[in-house]
């Protein structure tokens, strides 16, 4: 008689998923505190202007916009109905914009700075004023590169 028995096969042992719930969770977790969803409130109404001729552009992290509008419903009472300008979130003026920039180039890795685009969102109503202003305001900052967001123009049959 003997004491020790043969193994019956290599019969690998089933792997434990008693854990899976728990490494499940933790990466939930983490992708909801990292995740920015968005980063700035739209303060203003924005319905731009369609185009025919349009280019993406392909780094977003390069791009500051700036967001040109009457204020929304909620906030007529207290900024009233004249168009405005919107840098990050908050309301600014045309003397805002070169620190506006400077705090953007400080985002962007210095190999990079100078492929920095402002992106204008300019809603059809607004008169051309205040956007001569906000563009005037970019070429004192030396903000040379600017863009001009639009629609894609419906086709017409």
């Amino acid at each position: 008689m003997s004491k020790f028995k043969k193994k019956q096969g290599n019969a690998m042992p089933a792997i434990s998923t008693a854990s899976l719930p728990d490494i499940v969770f933790m990466l939930l977790f983490f992708f909801m505190v990292v995740t920015k969803m968005r980063d700035n409130e739209l303060m203003v109404s924005v319905n731009t202007p369609q185009a025919s001729e349009l280019t993406k552009l392909e780094k977003k992290t390069l791009v500051n916009f700036i967001f040109i509008g009457k204020p929304i419903q909620k906030l007529k009472d207290k900024w009233g109905t004249k168009a405005r300008i919107q840098l990050g979130d908050k309301f600014a003026t045309p003397e805002d914009i070169p620190l506006f920039l400077e705090q953007h180039k400080l985002t962007v890795p210095e190999s990079q700075r100078q492929s920095i685009i402002s992106s204008l969102k300019v809603d059809h109503d607004v008169t051309m004023g205040i956007v001569g202003d906000v563009k005037l305001a970019l070429r004192k900052a030396n903000q040379l590169k600017v863009n001009y967001s639009a629609k894609k123009k419906e086709r017409t049959k």
